[in-house]
């Protein structure tokens, strides 16, 4: 998967895992590491389906409606990747945390949704529900973060709680921030997610 690596100051932080929205490439979230820890290495990654040629991280049916075989295949593609990535750049395979915005958020939900062991934690910018009628694995000592839009047009308020509801009864911790931007990711909702990270 075509991605920027660069390591950080401090060996003991955690990996940050970046992942875009759609049309989004492996530049978009670097900014935002400087205000959530700009001595932490960085792994920022572009997905690997092109949808009217924008970057997505997997194949959708309609706004909302996702392609779950695609998502699945993409959520292994992915995990793998994170495995081969922590042997060949030498960060602790279970210290990564990714920051997703909208489908980024998506693809880290089903990392979630998936893999007991992928993510120690993540900032889910206005994600949505990746599968439903599946049993999540145990995520007791997962920290999440969930950006959400009281009127937010591709993610409802009620999709968003239900997202919640579905961590927390697999045993993460889950904090919820609310905007009024619609889908966008505002400069107070990094400032929340960077203040629930130093508090980890």
């Amino acid at each position: 998967m075509k991605h920027i690596y660069q390591k950080g100051n401090d060996p003991t932080k955690p990996t940050l895992l970046l992942l875009h929205g759609t049309g989004g490439t492996e530049h978009d979230l670097l900014p935002l590491t400087d205000i959530i820890d700009p001595n932490a290495s960085i792994l920022s990654v572009r997905g690997n389906v092109l949808e009217n040629g924008m970057p997505r991280f997997f194949r959708r049916l309609a706004e909302g409606v996702f392609d779950e075989e695609d998502l699945v295949y993409r959520t292994n593609e992915l995990h793998d990747f994170l495995n081969d990535a922590a042997i060949k750049y030498e960060f602790e395979r279970n210290n990564i945390i990714a920051i997703g915005y909208s489908n980024g958020a998506n693809i880290a939900a089903s990392l979630l949704f998936h893999f007991q062991d992928a993510l120690k934690g993540a900032m889910l910018h206005h994600p949505m529900v990746p599968r439903r009628g599946i049993t999540l694995p145990d995520l007791s000592g997962k920290h999440l973060f969930i950006g959400a839009g009281t009127n937010d047009p591709i993610c409802s308020p009620q999709e968003s709680e239900e997202l919640a509801s579905l961590f927390k009864d697999a045993g993460a911790s889950v904090e919820m921030h609310w905007e009024d931007r619609g889908h966008q990711l505002t400069i107070t909702e990094v400032e929340a997610a960077a203040s629930w990270y130093k508090q980890l």
